[in-house]
């Protein structure tokens, strides 16, 4: 393999591919109003402070929004989610629509039959480029260790063999 400079956002995007992640929903409710996105940069971050980040494109209008919450919902997407990721991933239209989703008393939103849901706040942003990193932290959460989690790898959703 020969190594080249990143100018090509193409070439790029596909390297950044090369890697599978895990695909997470973050969502709020918002002047009564449900708001939400996909994300698939969610890690781990802190267990003291328990934090966890989400990366951000800077061009988000529904990041500007749900910065606002007082409480925020990360779903981590079960392998049977694809559905609920593309809706979640919509530039228009109603992205939740047909997705069950629960509003915790915080306010947090959350996808139903995650794998794994985090009750968050905002704890910092940090500039990276052209997204933000979002470090979130982590005041309830639910866990069900045994569901397998939505794996996007390759442009594509895949499932855990």
């Amino acid at each position: 393999m020969i190594l080249t400079e990143p100018t090509d956002t193409t070439v790029l995007r596909a390297a950044f591919g090369c890697f599978p992640s895990g695909v997470t929903a973050i969502c709020a409710v918002i002047d009564g109003e449900p708001a939400g996105m996909a994300v698939s940069s969610f890690t781990s971050v802190s267990l003291e402070p328990p934090l966890i980040s989400v990366c951000i494109q800077n061009t988000s209008r529904t990041w500007v929004r749900l910065r606002r919450a007082a409480r925020i919902g990360v779903s981590v997407l079960a392998d049977r989610h694809g559905d609920h990721c593309r809706r979640l991933s919509r530039r228009t239209g109603d992205r939740f629509g047909g997705i069950p989703w629960d509003i915790a008393d915080s306010g947090a939103m959350f996808v139903r039959g995650a794998p794994a849901q985090f009750d968050c706040s905002l704890h910092r942003e940090v500039e990276a480029g052209d997204h933000s990193i979002a470090l979130l932290r982590v005041h309830a959460l639910a866990a069900c260790p045994a569901s397998a989690p939505l794996v996007f790898h390759g442009s594509t959703f895949r499932r855990l063999a």
